[in-house]
């Protein structure tokens, strides 16, 4: 069982403390919200992509700590990113946390001070907020892109 000190780590205090892109963007091609009823925990995230390229990137968060965290390192990376590195760090994320998978590598590795999460069920929905968000506006972009192209 892992204790309550080691989810809540000097690392986790660091991620949450240092966030970044705390402002919504006023032209997103997309918003999207996630929200875990068991904390209560919301974050609504906007964002712009360039091809299949996240250009910007803006967020909203009313979080625990560990959605906090979470949240803090998406924003870091999430400009630059493709779709499919968003989708497969959160794949990562839930593996590790549902599957006892080895949490994200290469730009995504500080979500790895998020592994001691896997214990504690009840915090998975938080932890995953920001990418349930962030893939639900990838998708909404990506419709709205083939409802385009068909209608040319």
């Amino acid at each position: 069982m892992t204790a309550l000190e080691d989810i809540y780590s000097q690392r986790i205090l660091e991620l949450a403390a240092n966030t970044t892109r705390n402002l919504r963007l006023t032209h997103p091609d997309a918003t999207a919200t996630a929200h875990s009823k068991l904390c209560g925990s919301t974050i609504t995230l906007d964002v712009k992509m360039t091809g299949d390229v996240i250009s910007d990137y803006g967020q909203s968060v009313k979080a625990c700590l560990l959605g906090q965290s979470s949240a803090a390192v998406v924003a870091a990376h999430a400009v630059g990113s493709t779709a499919s590195e968003v989708r497969a760090a959160g794949q990562q994320m839930r593996k590790m946390l549902k599957e006892n998978g080895a949490p994200p590598t290469g730009k995504w590795q500080d979500l790895a001070a998020l592994e001691p999460v896997r214990d504690v069920k009840g915090r998975h929905a938080s932890t995953l907020l920001v990418f349930d968000a962030l893939e639900k506006a990838i998708s909404e972009i990506e419709a709205k892109r083939a409802v385009a192209s068909a209608a040319e």
